[in-house]
C-alpha cells in the first residue's frame, strides 16, 4: 500500500452500514475499487440484484451507478482482504443475551472473528477501520489480536471511524455529514493512517468537518451522541405524560422549548419512543461501561433513559386498553406501521413490536399493515422468544395485510405506530364508515389532523394532549372577567 494513497477498499460485512457507506465511497471516489464481502450468500445476491437487502431512499440509484465498475459485492472474503489497502470492519454487534453483561454489553464475537480472519489472511501492510458500533476500547482488542498474530512485514494499523447514520436519511447523512470522526493511535503510523482515511472522505466532505481524535474518544463519542439524542426523546416523552394529565399540548410545549437557542428543536417530537439498531444498544453499552468503571450513579442515570422509553410504550398500550372500556379481548385492532420509523424496513427495537405484545397479552386480534415490512419479518419479530413464548398464539391473534383499508375494516380501533407519510393522506371517512362504532383512533406519532378525525366521528387519543370534548370545552370557555 502507498504511504499516502488508498486504491482498494474491502468492507467485511454487507449490512446496513457497510453497504450504504461503501456504495457512497465508490460513487464519490471512482478511482478507488470497493468490494463489500459477507459470508451470507443470499445477502450478497440481493446486493447484486434490483432488490437490495435493505430499503433506503436513494441507495439503489447509487449502487446501480457503481456496481460492475468500481463497486463489487462478493463472498470471497480472503481474496478481498489480500487485495485491499484499507479494510472496514462493519459486522453486527448485538447486545449479549447471556453470560457476563447480559442485556447490556455488546457481543463482540463477530468483531473478533473478522479481526482474526484479517490477521490470518493479510500478507501486506493494511489499515483496518472499526466501523461497527462498539464499546470503548474495542479497537484496543483488535490491536491485541493483530499483535499476537503478527507476521513479518505485515503492519496492521487500527482506526475507529464510527457511523452517524439515521435510517431513512442515511444517504443524505453520508453525503452531507455534520462531521466525520476518525480515531487513531498517537503515533506517526497512526496519524499517517488517519490522514489516508481522511483523504477518502475529502473527496466530498469539507476538511473542517473531519475530526481526528484518539481512538478512545472516537469510540466514546459515538455512544455519547446516541445517548444524548435518546435522552431528548425520553425527556419530551416524559413531558407528554404531564401534558395529557394537565390539558397542555406537547406539540406546543415542544415548539416553545425548541425556540430556546440553548436547547434547539431537534429530537423534541413526542412519540411512542425510540427504536432502531443503535439508541437502545448504545445506551446499554454505556450503562455497562459505567458499571465496569464503578460509576453506579452514572449508570443509573443513563439506564433511566431506557426505562422511560419502555414506560412510554406500555403507557400507550394501556391507553388503548383503557379507552376500549378496559378490555380488548377478542377485539380487532388495526396496527398501522411496523417499522421503527418511516422510510426504512428495519424493525429492530420497533415500538410496534412491544405495542403488539402488550395487546396480544390481553388477547386482542391484530391486523398489521406496513408499506415496507414483509409479513415474514412481522411474524418473526412477534414470535421471538422475548415477545411471545407461544408462536401458535401469534398465528391465532395476528394477521398481516398489504392494504390499510382492509386492516381497518370491521376494527374497533386503529393505532398509528410508524410515521409513514402515507398515513396522512388516507381516506379517514372511508375508514370510519368501515369500522365498528364507537370507532377509536390512536395516534402514537402525533401525525394526523385530530380535529378532522373528531369531526368525522372518531374517538381520538394521541400522545401528549387530549382531543375531543375536553379540548373543545377548553377552547370555548370564555376568559374570566
Amino acid at each position: 500500500m502507498s504511504t499516502s494513497k488508498c486504491c482498494r477498499i474491502c468492507c467485511v460485512g454487507a449490512g446496513y452500514v457497510g453497504g450504504s457507506t461503501c456504495s457512497v465511497i465508490a460513487w464519490k471516489c471512482p478511482e478507488i475499487h470497493v468490494t463489500v464481502v459477507d459470508l451470507n450468500q443470499e445477502r450478497i445476491d440481493s446486493w447484486n440484484s434490483q432488490s437490495l437487502p435493505i430499503y433506503e431512499p436513494g441507495l439503489l440509484d447509487i449502487v446501480e451507478k457503481c456496481r460492475g465498475k468500481n463497486l463489487k459485492f462478493s463472498t470471497d472474503i480472503d481474496q478481498s482482504i489480500i487485495e485491499a489497502d484499507l479494510i472496514f470492519i462493519s459486522v453486527n454487534t448485538p447486545t449479549k443475551t447471556f453470560g457476563l453483561g447480559k442485556g447490556r454489553a455488546a457481543d463482540l464475537k463477530y468483531i473478533e472473528s473478522a479481526a482474526r480472519r484479517i490477521a490470518e489472511v493479510a500478507n501486506s501492510k493494511k489499515i483496518v477501520v472499526e466501523k461497527s458500533t462498539v464499546p470503548v476500547k474495542a479497537a484496543e482488542s483488535i490491536s491485541r489480536i493483530f499483535a499476537s498474530n503478527r507476521k513479518e512485514g505485515v503492519e496492521l494499523e487500527v482506526l475507529s471511524n464510527p457511523e452517524f447514520l439515521a435510517e431513512g436519511t442515511a444517504i443524505n447523512d453520508l453525503l452531507n455529514p455534520d462531521r466525520v470522526l476518525i480515531g487513531g493511535s498517537a503515533t506517526s503510523s497512526g496519524y499517517a493512517a488517519m490522514k489516508i482515511l481522511s483523504q477518502i472522505y475529502e473527496h466530498w466532505v469539507e476538511k473542517e468537518r473531519i475530526i481526528l481524535t484518539n481512538t478512545w474518544s472516537s469510540e466514546l463519542s459515538k455512544l455519547a451522541a446516541n445517548a444524548f439524542l435518546a435522552q431528548r426523546i425520553s425527556s419530551i416523552n416524559a413531558m407528554s405524560a404531564v401534558c395529557e394529565a394537565t390539558g397542555a399540548d406537547v406539540t406546543e410545549v415542544a415548539h416553545a422549548i425548541g425556540t430556546d437557542s440553548r436547547i434547539g428543536d431537534k429530537f423534541l417530537r413526542a412519540s411512542l419512543g425510540f427504536g432502531g439498531s443503535c439508541f437502545q444498544k448504545d445506551i446499554l453499552n454505556l450503562v455497562y461501561l459505567c458499571e465496569a468503571l464503578n460509576l453506579p450513579e452514572v449508570a443509573a442515570y443513563w439506564n433511566q433513559v431506557i426505562a422511560l422509553n419502555d414506560y412510554q410504550k406500555r403507557r400507550f398500550a394501556n391507553r388503548i386498553i383503557g379507552s376500549l372500556f378496559n378490555t380488548v379481548t377478542d377485539k380487532k385492532i388495526a396496527i398501522l406501521g411496523f417499522a421503527f420509523k418511516k422510510d426504512t424496513a428495519d424493525t429492530r427495537e420497533s415500538s410496534s413490536i412491544y405495542i403488539c405484545k402488550y395487546l396480544m397479552d390481553e388477547e386482542a386480534h391484530l391486523v398489521i399493515y406496513d408499506p415496507k415490512v414483509s409479513r415474514q419479518q412481522i411474524l418473526s419479530d412477534l414470535k421471538h422468544p422475548t415477545i411471545s413464548d407461544n408462536p401458535s398464539r401469534v398465528d391465532k391473534l395476528v394477521s398481516v395485510t398489504d392494504d390499510p383499508y382492509s386492516a381497518t375494516q370491521g376494527a374497533h380501533a386503529f393505532a398509528i405506530c410508524t410515521e409513514w407519510d402515507l398515513f396522512r393522506t388516507l381516506d379517514y371517512q372511508r375508514i370510519y364508515d368501515g369500522m365498528l362504532k364507537p370507532a377509536f383512533a390512536f395516534d402514537g406519532r402525533v401525525l394526523l389532523d385530530h380535529d378532522r378525525l373528531h369531526d368525522i366521528g372518531f374517538q381520538v387519543e394521541t400522545i401528549g394532549k387530549t382531543v375531543g370534548p375536553r379540548e373543545l370545552c377548553l377552547a370555548t370557555t370564555p376568559p374570566p372577567p
